[in-house]
């Protein structure tokens, strides 16, 4: 579908960005590269206002389990020197990452950028997610 394209492919590369940087800086290029598509779905009360507890959850399901692709392929891309096989494991990964969130039923890709911007920009946000995160761990494991 054409209409998902931009999502997925901002979800790609804010998915993509935490293999090279850290966590942190991550989100800032996530929201940088997602803001557009969800400035839109921002209501007057802020971003965190709109963001249901189960979304959190759901969003926290999804993140464990596009870091588990991150760190599967940080790890091959490290140890490659062809630059060719690099960029082709990057778009693997980016792809792969992707499908992970798409593979979720309760979170989609917009909603999974929003909330990764929504947790750069606000505090109040980022914390909720970092305890849902601390709570699904060890679960996921």
């Amino acid at each position: 579908m054409i209409t998902g394209y931009k999502p997925v492919a901002s979800l790609a590369a804010a998915v993509f960005s935490f293999m090279i940087v850290s966590p942190a800086s991550a989100l800032e290029i996530a929201q940088a590269e997602t803001t557009q598509p969800t400035q839109g779905q921002a209501g007057s009360k802020g971003p965190d206002a709109a963001i249901s507890d189960q979304k959190i959850e759901a969003f926290a399901v999804a993140y464990l389990q596009v870091d588990k692709v991150r760190q599967e392929y940080s790890a091959k891309i490290e140890a490659t020197s062809d630059a060719t096989a690099k960029k082709d494991l990057e778009n693997e990964a980016s792809k792969k990452m992707v499908e992970a969130v798409q593979a979720s039923p309760a979170i989609s890709i917009e909603e999974y950028s929003a909330i990764l911007t929504a947790a750069q920009s606000d505090p109040a946000v980022a914390k909720k997610v970092q305890a849902k995160l601390q709570d699904t761990a060890p679960s996921q494991q």
